[in-house]
C-alpha cells in the first residue's frame, strides 16, 4: 500500500511533479513489474522423474527388483532407499537457479519514494516505472538505473556491482545525458539498482526497470548459465550402464548354458540371478553419493557449506582459483593505514603501533572534525574509528563541541569544510578534508611546496592508498562566508585509506601454491591498487597487469592466450569477469571463483567451483555458488581442496576393492557352471558378502585419512579418469590372487572328498576373512603394513568385527548352515581358512610392493593419478 510522506529532501516544483498514478499503472501493464522475470519451476515430480532416468539409479532400482523376485525384500528395501535419498538431494540441488533468480530478485525490488502527482509517495520497488521521479537519501537502496536531476553531496556505493569498495560521487545530469551509462566512476549522473546512498541527497528519472537494469542483466546472464555435472558423475554414469550391459547379457548365456547342460531350468535360472548380482556394480553409484554427502558433512563442521554436492570432488582438481579482491582478500571495509605530516609518515596500520606519535595528533583530530559524527560514509567510519582509538581521554577528542556549517565539496572543488565552536572559546573552528590537490588548493600553497606535497601523494597512491588532503582555519568573525577559499587555511598533512587485507589471506595463498594452484585475482580497482593488494599476499604477477579496457580489446584466441601467463586483473566489470573465467574453462583448467557481491554471480555460477563468502556476501553470490564459506576465512578454500583430493584418493581405493572384492565372486559364480562342478555361490552368500563390501566402500574408505602428501601433489590432469588402467589392473590383480587362492581351497576339499557342502563352508570362510585383509591393504596405496595400523579408521573395526560375528553365527547355528547350505568346521579347517586369509594379505601387499619398485607397472603411486 502506498504511503504518503512528508519530503524533507530537495524541493518539488512543477517540473519535478512525477508521473501520475495512472500514467504509472499504464505503464506497468505495458512494460511489467520492476523485477527479474522467475524462471517457470518445475513440478517436483518432473524433477524426481528426470533423475531416476539416470542409468546409474535405473541399475539400482533392477537390482532391488531383482531381489524382490529372490525373496530378499530387505535387500530390496535398502537398495530402493538409497534410490529416494539420492532423489532428495538432488530435487535439494535443481533447485539453484531459482532460488539465485529469486534472491537477486528481492534485492533488486527495495521500498522507493517516488514522487507521484505532485506528492512524494512511498511505494514498493517492484512498482516503480520508466519516469518516475525518485527521491533519495543516506541509506537508500537505488531501486531502479537512473539519471540524476538534482543531488547534494550524493556518494553511492556500487560495491555489488563493481567491486569497489570505495562509495563514488554522483553530479546532476546534463539536459543531454539522457543515455544511461556504466557503474563506476566519479562524477557521473548514473545511478543503479541496487546500490546504496552512503551520503547526501539527490532526485533523479528513471530511465530502465526489471531486467533491463544493469542488475538485471547479470539476472539474465544467471538463467544463460547451465549447471553441467562433473566429470565423475558423468562417467560413472558410463561405466555403469556398461558393465550392467555386459552382467546381464553374460547372466543370460551362463543361464541358458546351464539349462542346456543339466537340463534344469529353474536352477540354471537362479544361476544367472546369481551371477548378475555378482557383476551388477550397485556399489558405485551408492559409493559416489555417501562420499561426497560425508564430504560435505565433513566440510560443513569446517564452517564451510557445499551447496552444491559435486563440487566436493571437483575441489580436489582445481587449478585455477580466481578471486575477487573486495570482501574476498580484503575485508570490504575501509580502514586508516598511513598519517603524513610535512613528508614524514607513520604507518597506523602496523600490529603494535605504541601509540600515535604527538607530532600526528592534530591531523586526525581535524580529520575526524571534518567528519560526520554518526556516518555513514565507510571512509568517514574508518576517520572516526581511528580516532577513538588513538585519540580518546586527549585535549584532542571533542565530544563537547558544537558544529555550526557546513560547507559540501562540490564538482568544481572536491572538499568539504565542517565549521565548529567549542563550548568556551570565541572563535570557529574549520576542519577541511578532500582531495589532495583541492586542499593544497584551498592552502593557497607556494609551488615548491605544492610539488613536494604532490610527491607524498604519488608515494602514498602506489601503495595502493586512498589519499585525502587535511587542513585547518580559524574564524573570529560572526558572519560565515559564502566559500572555502574565504578562509585562511593551513595544511595538516595528508591520510591514507585502504581496505584491509583478510589476515589469512597470503598463508593460505602460498599454501594453494604449493598444492599446484595458481590464484588469479580480479578486481574492479586502479592497477596501483591491485598491484599493492597482489604484493601483499604474496601473488607475484611478473608478466604485468590486464586492465578491464585492454581486455575488452582482445580477441577471444588472444584472451586466452593471456590468461595462461597473468595473475592479476584489474578495472573489470562482471562481464569480463565471466569471460574470463570462460576463457580459463577453454584452456582445459579447472576454475574455481571466489566472491561475494551480485557482481561476482554470473563468474562464480560459471566456474566449475563457485565459492561464496558467507558472512559478508550477498545472497546473490551465496545463492549462485556451489561452496559457501560461513566465516569468510578464505583459508577454508585450502582445507576444502584438501577433502577434495581425499575423497578422490578414497573413491579409487574403494573402486580398487569393488574390483578386486567382485573378481572372486564372479569367477567363483562362472567357473562351477562351466565345469560342471557343485555350486559354490547362492544369491544368499552374494547377499552376505554385500554386508562387507557395501559397508567397506561407503564407510571404511570413505573415513580413511590422507594420504601425507596429498597437498606436495599438483593437482591432477583435468582428463585423469577416475577409473584409470593403474586403479583398474590393481583391482584386478589383487581380484586374481583372491579368486586362485579360493578355487584352489574349493577344488582340492572336493579332490579330498569333503563333499560339496564342506568344500563350500570353507572356501566362503577363507573369502571373508581374506576380503578383510582386501580392506586393510586397500586403506593406503603408499604406507606400510605397520603404519597402516598407527592411522586409526573406527569404521574398519566395526565392519571387520560385525563380519566375524555374522559368520562366526553362520558356522555354528545350525538352521543358518543349513540356509546357507554350509557344514560343521573342524579347528584345522578354521586354520586352513586363516591360513588363507594371510596369504592373501602377504599377496595384496606384495601388488602394492610390486608397483613402488616398477614404475612401469601398476605404479602404485601413481594410482590416486596426481591430484
Amino acid at each position: 500500500m502506498p504511503t504518503r510522506e512528508l519530503n524533507d529532501r530537495l524541493p518539488i516544483t512543477a517540473s519535478t511533479a512525477g508521473l501520475t498514478a495512472a500514467a504509472a499503472e499504464a505503464l506497468i501493464a505495458t512494460e511489467g513489474y520492476n523485477e527479474l522475470p522467475s524462471s517457470k519451476p518445475r513440478s517436483t515430480w518432473a524433477i524426481a522423474f528426470n533423475v531416476a532416468r539416470e542409468p546409474m539409479f535405473i541399475l539400482l532400482m533392477i537390482c532391488g527388483a531383482i531381489y524382490l523376485v529372490i525373496g530378499d525384500a530387505q535387500e530390496a528395501l535398502m537398495l530402493l532407499g538409497f534410490v529416494c535419498i539420492v532423489i532428495g538431494i538432488t530435487l535439494f540441488q535443481e533447485r539453484k537457479t531459482e532460488r539465485a533468480l529469486e534472491a537477486l530478485r528481492d534485492l533488486s525490488s527495495p521500498r522507493a519514494l517516488v514522487v507521484r502527482d505532485g506528492e512524494p509517495i512511498r511505494i514498493p520497488g517492484r512498482d516503480v516505472v520508466c519516469g518516475d521521479l525518485i527521491m533519495l537519501a543516506e541509506g537508500d537502496r537505488v531501486p531502479a538505473d537512473a539519471v540524476l536531476r538534482s543531488c547534494s553531496v550524493l556518494a553511492i556505493d556500487e560495491s555489488l556491482l563493481t567491486g569497489e569498495s570505495v562509495p563514488v560521487r554522483k553530479r546532476a545530469g546534463r539536459a543531454q545525458e539522457t543515455q544511461q551509462g556504466r557503474p563506476g566512476g566519479d562524477d557521473l549522473p548514473f545511478i543503479f539498482s541496487g546500490s546504496l546512498v552512503v551520503q547526501g541527497k539527490g532526485t533523479a528519472t528513471v530511465h530502465a526497470t526489471g531486467p533491463r537494469t544493469e542488475i538485471g542483466r547479470i539476472g539474465k546472464a544467471l538463467t544463460r548459465l547451465e549447471q553441467e555435472p562433473t566429470r565423475i558423475q558423468r562417467e560413472t554414469g558410463v561405466t555403469v550402464k556398461r558393465l550392467a550391459w555386459v552382467g546381464l547379457a553374460l547372466a543370460a548365456l551362463v543361464a541358458i548354458w546351464y539349462g542346456v547342460t543339466r537340463t534344469d531350468w529353474l536352477n540354471g535360472f537362479l544361476v544367472g540371478i546369481t551371477l548378475a548380482m555378482a557383476i551388477l556394480p550397485e556399489e558405485l553409484p551408492v559409493i559416489l553419493t555417501i562420499f561426497l554427502g560425508l564430504g560435505a558433512w565433513r566440510l560443513s563442521k569446517k564452517r564451510v557449506l557445499i551447496r552444491h554436492i559435486p563440487a566436493v570432488e571437483s575441489l580436489g582438481s582445481t587449478t585455477v582459483l580466481c578471486v575477487d579482491k573486495t570482501g574476498t582478500l580484503t575485508q570490504n571495509r575501509m580502514a586508516l593505514a598511513m598519517v603524513s605530516v610535512d613528508g614524514q609518515s607513520f604507518d597506523v596500520s602496523a600490529p603494535d603501533p605504541g601509540g600515535l606519535p604527538e607530532t600526528y595528533h592534530e591531523l586526525l583530530e581535524f580529520s575526524v572534525l571534518a567528519s560526520q559524527r554518526d556516518p555513514f560514509d565507510p571512509m568517514e567510519k574508518a576517520i572516526r574509528d581511528a580516532g577513538q582509538t588513538l585519540l580518546a581521554g586527549t585535549e584532542h577528542w571533542h565530544e563537547d563541541w558544537m558544529l555550526v556549517e557546513e560547507y559540501p565539496l562540490s564538482p568544481e572543488l572536491l572538499a568539504m569544510s565542517r565549521v565548529w565552536q567549542s563550548p568556551e572559546g570565541d572563535r570557529y573552528v574549520i576542519a577541511a578534508k578532500g582531495a589532495p590537490e583541492a586542499i593544497v588548493d584551498l592552502c593557497h600553497l607556494d609551488p615548491q611546496r605544492a610539488e613536494a606535497v604532490s610527491r607524498q601523494i604519488n608515494v602514498m597512491a602506489e601503495q595502493g592508498l586512498r589519499v585525502l588532503g587535511v587542513a585547518q582555519a580559524r574564524f573570529m568573525r560572526t558572519t560565515l562566508p559564502d566559500i572555502q577559499h574565504d578562509f585562511e587555511f593551513q595544511l595538516l598533512g595528508l591520510i591514507g585509506l585502504l581496505d584491509p587485507v583478510r589476515p589469512a589471506v597470503p598463508a593460505a595463498i602460498k599454501e594453494s601454491r604449493e598444492a599446484g594452484i595458481r590464484v588469479v585475482m580480479m578486481t574492479g580497482d586502479h592497477p596501483t591498487t591491485a598491484r599493492r593488494i597482489a604484493q601483499q599476499i604474496g601473488l607475484v604477477s611478473d608478466d604485468g597487469i590486464i586492465s578491464g579496457p585492454e581486455l575488452d580489446a582482445m580477441s577471444d584466441a588472444e584472451l586466452q592466450r593471456q590468461v595462461g601467463r597473468i595473475n592479476v586483473f584489474c578495472r573489470v566489470v562482471p562481464e569480463q569477469k565471466l569471460r574470463l573465467v570462460n576463457a580459463l574453462k577453454a584452456s582445459g583448467e579447472i576454475v574455481a571463483m571466489t566472491g561475494d557481491g551480485v557482481n561476482d554471480a554470473p563468474a562464480l555460477k560459471a566456474a566449475d567451483i563457485g565459492i561464496a563468502m558467507g558472512g559478508r556476501g550477498t545472497d546473490v553470490a551465496r545463492e549462485a555458488a556451489g561452496v559457501v564459506l560461513l566465516d569468510d576465512d578464505f583459508s577454508s578454500i585450502v582445507e576444502a581442496v584438501k577433502l577434495g583430493r581425499r575423497i578422490f584418493d578414497n573413491l579409487k581405493k574403494a573402486i580398487a576393492f569393488v574390483i578386486a572384492a567382485h573378481f572372486p565372486i564372479v569367477g567363483l559364480s562362472l567357473v562351477p557352471v562351466m565345469l560342471g562342478w557343485p555350486l559354490i555361490l547362492l544369491p544368499v552368500h552374494i547377499l552376505f558378502l554385500q554386508l562387507i563390501i557395501d559397508p567397506a566402500c561407503s564407510i571404511v574408505f570413505e573415513a580413511e585419512s590422507e594420504e601425507n602428501d596429498i597437498m606436495r601433489r599438483p593437482p591432477r590432469a583435468t582428463d585423469a579418469p577416475l577409473f584409470d588402467r593403474s586403479t583398474i589392473t590393481l583391482g584386478l590383480v589383487q581380484g586374481l590372487c583372491l579368486f586362485l587362492i579360493v578355487l584352489t581351497i574349493f577344488s582340492v576339499s572336493l579332490y579330498r572328498g569333503d563333499g560339496a557342502e564342506h568344500a563350500r563352508t570353507l572356501t566362503f570362510t577363507a573369502l571373508i576373512l581374506a576380503s578383510l585383509g582386501l580392506i586393510v591393504t586397500n586403506r593406503s596405496w603408499s604406507r606400510s603394513m605397520a603404519d597402516m595400523f598407527r592411522v586409526p579408521n573406527q569404521a574398519l573395526w566395526w565392519v571387520a568385527g560385525s563380519a566375524l560375528a555374522l559368520l562366526t553365527l553362520v558356522l555354528t547355528l545350525p538352521f543358518l548352515r543349513e540356509v546357507f547350505r554350509f557344514s560343521a568346521l573342524e579347528p584345522i579347517d578354521l586354520a586352513v581358512c586363516v591360513a588363507a586369509g594371510i596369504v592373501s594379505l602377504v599377496a595384496f601387499e606384495a601388488t602394492k610392493r610390486f608397483g613402488r619398485g616398477n614404475a612401469k607397472g601398476l605404479s602404485i603411486p601413481q594410482i590416486p593419478a596426481p591430484l
